[in-house]
């Protein structure tokens, strides 16, 4: 009887040629495998990409929009009334550096106009005075200096 008739086959010659190519074919998948997976990651990446640049379209477009309609809102409504500007006169402004001059915070000539100058002396004065240091002639610095106002000013 014949080694093959026994049962008896020689596996060396045959398993080569069979484990060549199994570890081909499992070559073969993990590549393939692994350029699917690179495929995906590719495909992934570019949704992630294409969700985010839309996200940021719609929200500069809701941005633009709320502004817009603040805008709409505010142009529909009446505009608040400013109070009205509290101006020295010339004469109130003349006092004014005639003070200044007497306590010698202020050099300048008495020309009814306030300069450089009588802004620098109305801060020394305001110092002094322990009032709000502005350098304008407001009403409280008038009152201070016993200046006397006039209806209009009265009523600011």
């Amino acid at each position: 009887m014949t080694e093959e008739a026994q049962g008896v086959v020689d596996t060396g010659s045959m398993m080569a040629p069979l484990y060549l190519s199994g570890f081909l074919y499992l070559t073969h998948a993990f590549r393939a495998s692994h350029e699917r997976g690179h495929k995906m990651k590719k495909l992934i990446t570019a949704l992630l990409s294409l969700s985010f640049a839309c996200s940021i379209a719609v929200a500069t477009q809701n941005s633009n929009s709320s502004t817009t309609q603040r805008q709409n809102k505010n142009a529909n409504s009446t505009p608040k009334k400013r109070p009205p500007i509290f101006r020295a006169s010339k004469d109130q402004i003349n006092q004014a550096q005639a003070i200044l001059k007497q306590r010698g915070f202020y050099n300048g000539e008495q020309i009814g106009k306030i300069d450089a100058d009588t802004r620098a002396g109305l801060k020394k004065y305001q110092e002094a005075e322990k009032l709000k240091v502005t350098g304008t002639l407001n009403k409280v610095t008038l009152v201070k200096m016993g200046i006397a106002l006039t209806e209009k000013q009265k009523s600011m």
